[in-house]
């Protein structure tokens, strides 16, 4: 039996889901589909490259400073700059924002509501959580909007405005801080501390990053105050530690020149990363077909009516598997050792997904704080160079959902191609010329689907933090 679900809420632009369910009602075979086309990289083709600067912020209103950290990249590599250093610093302060923020509104307002839903009335931690995460009426929302809004206006003392910013440049950062700003800046992030400190984790930021294996998990959350040892009390009931299971090799372009980039497995083996063996295949997209491309050499050409399509999202590949992105995989590659002993025990989860969310709150933040007091005030924030007329770069980046890559080429100084991978690309790919699923196709695989079945489904496909207008672009 063949079963669809969607259009799905809580979720950033359209996604629908196909599901083939045997006799009990699990699934054996599961389809993603992005169905709503945009054609950002085509509005490229043709224009000034500094353009890119401007279009590709508008791809995503959640995850915009990332698409914009891509671009600078991309273009400060086929110009050969060297950003300031000033300008490092500041563009990580905005990526961690950025990133911060959505992990943020992941948890409380796209993940959490599922766990008030009516399948689950009969369970102990019910009541509590229905109180705290119901969408509108919950308790939770009251506070977050808040907090977040408040740790939103670092953006206006980093980047000027968000979203949409033109602070990032390829040479760092037009938007230069002045020592009484550093000032306020510490007083936002110190504001923010309290919040996630005393009403998300219940526990210092360095405990929680200190936490290093499950059975550490388990002792410091029981009975802990919190809304995220409150999810774990949920999550244990519900096993969703096991569940979700993508069992993929996870990829990381490394962050903040905090986390590093490589590719690891779950058997433990990790390597160095090399974006040339990124290529993308369009099989079952919508596109225009043919052999398995890298990006720098890709394009983006429609074909509508392709029989083999059923999706417009192409299905990103590394060394010609599929592989997982996101704040699991960046933790994983990092060698985080609560991440890796949870997947080596179980795999790549729900929990586990979340758990990596939290994880790089309690992490990044400290460093934000530190990456404030390094910067000098007085000194230069951007360099500038020239774009010669004919050139190449990519810019490989980490949004909150995983890796982003742009990849530009310049001939006769107007923009020749772009091509986007975004993280949402990767996780919600389809199938490809080998019929290999996707990580979210595979890790939808034996889940319950039928009438009846409890809302597994949209745990597994929220706990990646779908971005689907990034995904399509």
């Amino acid at each position: 039996m063949r079963i669809s679900v969607g259009p799905f809420n809580r979720v950033e632009g359209d996604l629908e889901l196909s599901l083939d369910l045997d006799a009990s009602g699990q699934v054996v075979e599961a389809r993603v589909n992005s169905p709503l086309f945009r054609g950002f990289e085509q509005l490229l083709v043709g224009r000034a490259p500094a353009d890119a600067l401007v279009i590709v912020p508008r791809i995503c209103g959640i995850c915009s400073v990332a698409q914009s950290a891509a671009a600078a990249s991309a273009l400060a590599e086929a110009a050969g700059l060297v950003p300031a250093p000033n300008g490092v610093l500041a563009r990580h302060l905005i990526q961690a924002t950025e990133n911060l923020a959505d992990h943020l509104s992941h948890f409380y307002l796209f993940f959490m509501p599922d766990f008030a839903r009516p399948a689950y009335a009969g369970r102990p931690w019910y009541a509590a959580l229905a109180s705290r995460f119901m969408a509108v009426n919950g308790s939770a929302a009251a506070e977050v909007l808040p907090a977040r809004a408040n740790f939103l206006k670092l953006m206006g003392f980093l980047a000027g405005k968000w979203p949409h910013t033109l602070a990032l440049q390829p040479g760092g950062s037009t938007r230069a801080i002045t020592a009484a700003e550093r000032i306020r800046i510490l007083a936002l992030l110190r504001e923010f501390r309290t919040f996630l400190e005393t009403r998300l984790l219940g526990d210092s930021l360095p405990a929680v990053a200190a936490l290093d294996g499950v059975d550490a998990l388990a002792a410091w959350s029981s009975g802990r105050p919190g809304d995220f040892p409150a999810f774990l009390a949920a999550a244990a009931d519900l096993g969703l530690d096991r569940l979700g299971r993508a069992g993929h090799p996870y990829l990381s372009s490394g962050a903040y020149g905090l986390f590093p980039a490589g590719i690891w497995s779950p058997q433990g083996e990790g390597a160095s990363l090399d974006p040339a063996r990124i290529t993308e295949d369009a099989h079952h997209a919508w596109l225009a077909d043919g052999p398995p491309l890298p990006p720098a050499r890709d394009e983006t050409l429609v074909a509508a009516d392709k029989p083999s399509g059923y999706t417009w999202c192409k299905a990103p590949r590394y060394d010609g598997s599929p592989a997982e992105v996101g704040a699991l995989a960046r933790q994983t590659v990092a060698g985080h050792p609560l991440l890796r002993d949870m997947v080596r025990g179980t795999g790549g989860s729900v929990t586990a997904r979340v758990v990596a969310r939290m994880v790089e709150l309690a992490t990044v933040l400290p460093a934000m704080e530190t990456w404030v007091q390094a910067l000098r005030p007085g000194e230069p924030f951007c360099t500038h160079a020239d774009l010669p007329d004919d050139a190449v770069g990519a810019g490989l980046v980490e949004a909150a959902r995983g890796t982003l890559g742009h990849w530009i080429s310049v001939r006769r100084g107007r923009i020749e191609r772009y091509q986007i991978v975004a993280p949402t690309t990767w996780n919600f790919s389809p199938r490809d010329q080998q019929e290999q699923p996707g990580p979210l196709e595979q890790a939808l695989v034996g889940l319950p689907a039928g009438e009846g079945a409890p809302p597994t489904v949209q745990h597994v496909v929220r706990s990646f933090d779908p971005c689907m207008v990034c995904t399509v672009h």
